[in-house]
């Protein structure tokens, strides 16, 4: 299916300028359509370029973030918007690590005072991690200040991505001609081996590594 498609596309079109965005388009996997590219690169019906891109990505702690909202925003939100909140009685609304970056983050931000008892600082916040992590997700560019933050943090991640642009090769066809691996007996019969086209060999790759000897049965006795 994906190396029909290429081949399609490639009837009309001079070139698959981003294999990524081709395979969306398509409806086809990625990984489908580059080996698809890989294939039919080694049979001359196309060339390839490499592509490579980087991109931002969340972790794992930057998803979660996404979905339920910051730590520090989560532990503003459970504080009384008047008066307070014992600290004990906080920390058992958490995780304890949420609890623990919540406090770090809410207490440098100045939205809570804490001590013995929690009490806000300010009438409302701004879940800003929340909102550049969405951003990130969606692929829309941040400054890079903000990036520089995050990072700090753990909630993002450099990623390579790497796809191809296509072009027709020297052998390109709109269907994929089918290459006999062996001459046979009644190709030579019949004749047909005149207009076969055979796959060619590859004379440098490597045989499988070949055994080398066994011990005698005396000494396998002797050993054991």
């Amino acid at each position: 299916m994906a190396e029909q498609a290429i081949l399609s596309y490639l009837e009309t079109h001079e070139e698959i300028a981003d294999s990524g965005n081709f395979a969306a388009e398509c409806g086809i996997d990625h990984a489908e359509i580059v080996n698809a590219i890989k294939s039919l690169h080694g049979f001359l019906y196309v060339e390839s370029q490499d592509i490579k891109k980087e991109t931002w990505v969340l972790t794992d702690e930057g998803k979660r973030y996404a979905a339920e909202g910051s730590p520090e925003v989560q532990l503003f939100l459970a504080v009384p918007a008047e008066g307070s909140i014992a600290k004990d009685e906080l920390q058992k609304k958490f995780d304890p690590a949420i609890f623990k970056i919540g406090c770090s983050q809410a207490g440098k931000n100045k939205w809570v005072e804490m001590g013995r008892q929690v009490s806000r600082k300010v009438v409302q916040v701004e879940d800003k991690v929340k909102d550049l992590l969405l951003k990130i997700q969606k692929g829309q560019v941040i400054g890079q200040a903000d990036i520089n933050s995050l990072k700090a943090r753990k909630l993002i991640v450099l990623q390579t991505w790497k796809g191809y642009s296509v072009r027709k090769g020297p052998s390109y066809a709109p269907q994929r001609e089918k290459f006999a691996t062996d001459l046979t007996r009644e190709n030579l019969q019949s004749g047909d081996w005149k207009k076969l086209k055979f796959k060619e060999y590859n004379f440098n790759a490597k045989g499988p590594p070949s055994e080398c000897g066994h011990l005698h049965p005396l000494n396998k006795a002797r050993w054991f």
